[in-house]
């Protein structure tokens, strides 16, 4: 079967597979494959057993990469996503022994079940792509993405992420409930997780990368380009007291825009590209600037307050 909306071959076949694990969310499909094509971190938020981590696990085996899962608790250390370094006597020296973060895709499962201090040690991983322990700094692995799920704050055990945090995820996606026809299909049909196994990769970590290098020559002209800085200034005129989307979450909301463009076939961005993945990069942010209100609300009426190029 076709992925609807997906023109790209290698897209449509990633989106195709993906849509036969996770059933009745070709939207949510197509976000997060645009989030990792942006070179973006992925957050997915909601209810247990909706899917999250499934959709995760596909995601790295269809993308054909390496990848870990650390089950996030209160007592998770810093030191066990890093690393840490041990004495070795045959050497008489210490001796790093790295720990998951040290993989292509890191699975974070229930990250807002982790104190402020091991989610922070994922800070620099995310952002610069490096760690530092004992005074050196490690590269981690090219192409890496951190896909992180976590349950809604009002859960007992949740930590919410702070500001900082949040802001290094790309995206935010809710999966939902399924639609009763998905659902009967859900229920009828093999368990998730097994057919996960049955996956083939559609691309190797080389052509990921060569994905992504599409992605970045994707074209955005100055209108669009006024266009998305008009969303940026409204964005820190809102009423209800936010302080706006930073300048990253502008490049964020551009590299974004451009996978959409690319999974659909073409070599520019459109503004429709623009509102399709503005909710899910730009909600987290006004959310957390402005707890009083909806992020999703304020993206609404960003959408509804400025005129189209």
């Amino acid at each position: 079967m076709s992925f609807p909306t997906a023109a790209h071959p290698v897209a449509g076949q990633i989106l195709d597979q993906l849509g036969r694990i996770l059933l009745g969310k070709p939207q949510a499909l197509k976000l997060a494959l645009s989030c990792l094509l942006a070179r973006g971190h992925l957050l997915i938020e909601d209810q247990p057993g909706v899917g999250k981590t499934t959709l995760a696990h596909a995601l790295a085996v269809s993308l054909g990469l390496q990848f870990q899962r650390v089950q996030f608790t209160s007592d998770l250390l810093p030191a066990d996503l890093i690393g840490v370094s041990i004495f070795d006597s045959a050497s008489q020296g210490f001796r790093f022994h790295p720990g998951p973060v040290f993989s292509q895709v890191l699975l974070a499962d229930e990250i807002n079940r982790s104190t402020p201090k091991t989610q922070s040690a994922l800070l620099e991983a995310m952002e610069e792509h490096q760690v530092s322990i004992d005074g050196q700094t490690r590269d981690l692995p090219e192409p890496f993405f951190v896909i992180a799920t976590q349950n809604p704050s009002q859960q007992i055990g949740t930590f919410p992420l702070p500001e900082s945090q949040l802001d290094r995820f790309l995206m935010r996606l809710s999966l939902g409930m399924p639609d009763a026809a998905a659902e009967r299909a859900l229920l009828a049909g093999e368990d998730r997780r097994a057919l996960i196994h049955q996956l083939s990769a559609a691309v190797d970590a080389a052509g990921l990368l060569r994905l992504q290098e599409e992605v970045r020559a994707v074209h955005v002209g100055e209108l669009l380009l006024d266009y998305v800085q008009a969303l940026l200034a409204r964005s820190r005129q809102l009423p209800s007291g936010a302080s706006g989307l930073s300048p990253r979450a502008g490049l964020g909301l551009l590299a974004a825009a451009r996978a959409w463009a690319l999974i659909a076939g073409r070599d520019h961005v459109r503004p429709e590209d623009v509102q399709a993945v503005l909710p899910s990069v730009a909600a987290h942010r006004l959310n957390a600037l402005d707890a009083r209100s909806s992020g999703e609300a304020l993206v609404r009426e960003l959408i509804e307050s400025v005129p189209l190029p």
